[in-house]
């Protein structure tokens, strides 16, 4: 079932904008009477097009639906990798349940971004976010934000109840450790090195900052796939990746 961000409207109508409208029907060439799946407020509903024309749109909500929206928010922070790295890297973070990515300028980051290349680049960042929620169904629009220094980044790290930093050094504390130490954690901060890894000054401060050096296993991966691996470990790790009670409410 084709899948659309919408608005509440009075009652049980809801409608789209006219992006999502002209998706809707010029490109999908859906009509009124079809059926959609809206996501609006983080929450998940099945509805039936009632109007439909290519600047705008309106539905009847029918029912809702389970939520998809794991309680534990990730928010990851990623080492500014090269080419185009990073879109593959927000694109699956997305569809795994991260709540927000972060770039972030590191010691050994390669690309090296103004802000004002960053500002130009989120735009694109934001969108590839919004295609791969509507895809794997997501209840919101995880945020991409502009890219951060290094700095920033360990000043925010005081809002989580704790912050995972996969370091190739680490030793003994595993992300089973980590989930054992903070069973009932609602926000944790996920920290990526580029594809030269974190320095041990930046290592040193982040800890100084309550960040939690962990290890990922004896194989060395690459930065585009070790947020990958922790945010997956992390979903199983805290009940995310199993099935849900169907929501019954009715719309």
């Amino acid at each position: 079932m084709h899948r659309f961000f919408a608005e509440a409207l009075d009652g049980d109508l809801a409608r789209l904008n006219a992006e999502e409208a002209a998706h809707a029907a010029r490109v999908l060439r859906l009509e009124a009477g079809d059926e959609a799946e809206l996501l609006m407020a983080g929450r998940r509903f099945a509805a039936v097009f009632t109007a439909l024309k290519a600047d705008g749109a309106e539905l009847r909500v029918l029912r809702e639906l389970p939520s998809t929206e794991p309680r534990l928010r990730v928010t990851l922070y990623q080492g500014l990798p090269k080419a185009d790295k990073l879109e593959w890297i927000i694109q699956k973070a997305v569809e795994l349940g991260v709540h927000s990515v972060v770039p972030a300028a590191m010691a050994r980051s390669v690309v090296r971004l103004s802000p004002a290349d960053g500002a130009k680049k989120q735009p694109r960042w934001q969108k590839i976010a919004q295609e791969a929620a509507k895809q794997s169904g997501r209840c919101i629009l995880p945020e991409v934000r502009e890219p951060v220094s290094f700095a920033a980044m360990v000043g925010e790290l005081a809002d989580f109840d704790a912050a995972a930093v996969p370091y190739e050094e680490a030793l003994g504390n595993s992300l089973r450790s980590f989930h054992a130490a903070h069973p009932a954690m609602q926000r944790v901060a996920v920290i990526i090195g580029p594809e030269g890894g974190i320095s041990a000054e930046e290592m040193e401060a982040l800890q100084a900052a309550g960040g939690e050096a962990v290890t990922l296993g004896p194989r060395i991966l690459r930065t585009e796939t070790a947020g990958l691996c922790a945010l997956s470990a992390l979903m199983c790790l805290y009940g995310e990746m199993e099935d849900r009670p169907a929501n019954t409410l009715e719309g």
